[in-house]
């Protein structure tokens, strides 16, 4: 099996609240989409890594990311005006031996190779595959003067997370047609599900969560450092044998 992997991170981070993209924001020391990035470079199964940034950005991507780019396994592409325009632009680079394509958000820096390695598995298996959360909160739905005018059952439905992972001929099928969609695009799933394609959820986690508030960052950074602070196993000797 072999992976390319997609990385939007052209998006314009309207929501973040502060002057820098969210992409390009300090994570304990590496930049939010190389965190993210760095979890599919290193690995034995994934072809190459795209990273796709805004035209407005290349300068400065280049500036600040020259040195970790030398090494990585990676392509850096230039996106559209919509995430699903930068995107198509990386998919029409994975050439045709490529038998799976991931996409994933520059803003998830958090997911963990075991859940990488299990949706990598599902879509291998099922042609489709993606991370997911059962909805947890109840949801409302509010009128314009913020009046709830219903109650939403949440039996059934889940929280759409990133890795997704789709056979590249099914994704790229998806992407020629995707002019016959008339509701907004929100998530790649959405229109392999339009031609016809079963998409298969794999559980996630709830610290697998998109970046999209400075809050969220300070959260992401809290995590990395546990993570990081993680006490080692220590090899202790039990008589003739050495044991974890």
């Amino acid at each position: 099996m072999r992976v390319a992997v997609i990385i939007p991170a052209a998006g314009r981070s309207s929501r973040f609240g502060t002057g820098e993209k969210k992409p390009f924001v300090s994570l304990d020391g590496r930049a939010v989409w190389q965190r993210s990035a760095e979890l599919f470079w290193t690995r034995g199964d994934v072809s190459k890594v795209y990273v796709v940034i805004s035209p407005d950005d290349r300068e400065l991507f280049e500036i600040r990311y020259r040195a970790a780019m030398v090494f990585a396994n990676a392509q850096v592409v230039d996106g559209g005006a919509e995430r699903f325009e930068s995107v198509a632009n990386a998919l029409a680079l994975v050439p045709d031996d490529v038998e799976l394509v991931a996409v994933h958000d520059a803003v998830r820096p958090l997911c963990t190779p075991a859940q990488i390695d299990a949706v990598f598995a599902a879509a291998e298996k099922h042609g489709a595959a993606m991370l997911a959360v059962p909805l947890a909160d109840t949801l409302k739905r509010v009128d314009a003067d913020h009046r709830i005018t219903e109650t939403v059952p949440r039996a059934d439905l889940w929280c759409a997370q990133t890795p997704q992972v789709f056979r590249r001929d099914w994704l790229a099928e998806a992407y020629a047609k995707r002019g016959g969609l008339t509701q907004a695009i929100t998530d790649d799933a959405q229109l392999v599900e339009a031609i016809g394609h079963p998409v298969f959820v794999v559980p996630g986690s709830a610290s697998n969560f998109k970046i999209t508030t400075t809050d969220d960052r300070e959260l992401a950074e809290a995590i990395v450092k546990a993570r990081l602070a993680k006490p080692a196993p220590v090899l202790r000797a039990f008589g003739d044998e050495a044991k974890w």
